[in-house]
């Protein structure tokens, strides 16, 4: 069982100190197998897999499901963790391994928001007009021609927007490639968005950049 660093109730220390706590005091935490620390480490990366997933996914059940499966490798692996400075990046590693895995064994594609500032509420159909569902499913579709690696590379720098460093670190890939991936991700859906009329004049004077 985790060992507690305090006798308080784990609702006070989480509203206490460990809301404090820098990144790399509550990897140290969750290694040392602090109850605390599980509880924050939901607390303040959850949102964020989530929201990446479900901009990934177009689906916000698939992306609790997803959300529920990082933690759960997250928290079994914790103590393989080294480089504590780095946690933010270690929880987000499991998120695109799993994303990566998911998009390339799915058969029945979904759509996802072209809107990166949209709220996540917005990649449920059921809250989209039919022009905007229309657009959405016709950018989806764009997407989809795109390989995984270079679908997530779009989604972490453009909509996410990681810096191209935390993007190499996070699917363990080089700079370099990551790079690559965005340009070359970036001037395909150019090219594409640009001969749909719908979605040029949704997109105009609009481009993802390196």
């Amino acid at each position: 069982m985790p060992n507690r660093r305090s006798n308080a109730p784990l609702s006070l220390v989480v509203g206490g100190r460990s809301r404090n706590a820098s990144d790399r005091d509550l990897a140290a935490g969750l290694v040392a197998g602090e109850d605390w620390a599980v509880a924050e480490t939901w607390r303040r990366f959850a949102p964020m897999v989530l929201v990446t997933a479900e901009r990934a996914l177009g689906s916000r059940s698939e992306a609790e499901d997803i959300a529920q499966e990082v933690f759960y490798r997250v928290f079994q692996k914790a103590k393989t963790l080294r480089q504590f400075e780095s946690f933010r990046s270690f929880v987000y590693s499991f998120a695109v391994r799993l994303l990566r895995a998911e998009l390339r064994g799915r058969k029945r594609r979904r759509w996802l928001s072209f809107f990166g500032s949209a709220p996540p509420d917005a990649l449920d159909h059921r809250s989209a007009d039919p022009e905007s569902r229309d657009l959405l499913w016709r950018f989806n579709a764009l997407l989809d021609r795109l390989s995984p690696r270079d679908r997530l590379v779009f989604v972490l720098r453009c909509m996410d927007e990681m810096t191209i460093e935390e993007i190499a670190t996070t699917m363990d890939l080089s700079i370099s490639t990551v790079k690559r991936a965005m340009a070359h991700a970036s001037a395909r859906l150019s090219i594409w968005v640009d001969a749909d009329p719908g979605l040029a004049g949704v997109a105009e004077g609009k481009r993802w950049g390196s």
